[in-house]
């Protein structure tokens, strides 16, 4: 069995809004000062920037989730 890496399985919206969540989460440490929150949320942006630059969301694919619209045949 191949396991692909990345893999498609969130929609526009979906990305979008985690997108715009990132962009405010990661300057939290350098505006409100480091510490283990702040750090905690900036790196949880870039988590999520990462997830909306991919389009991929490895706990919907733990779970088996998908937001992406299935092609019709």
């Amino acid at each position: 069995m191949k396991f692909k890496f990345l893999v498609k399985n969130q929609s526009d919206k979906d990305r979008a809004v985690r997108l715009i969540i990132s962009i405010f989460l990661i300057p939290v440490p350098l505006v409100l000062g480091e510490n283990l929150i702040t750090m905690f949320l900036g790196w949880l942006g870039v988590g999520l920037l990462f997830n909306s630059l991919s389009g991929n969301c490895y706990a919907y694919r733990l779970f088996g989730l998908s937001t992406c619209k299935i092609p019709k045949k």
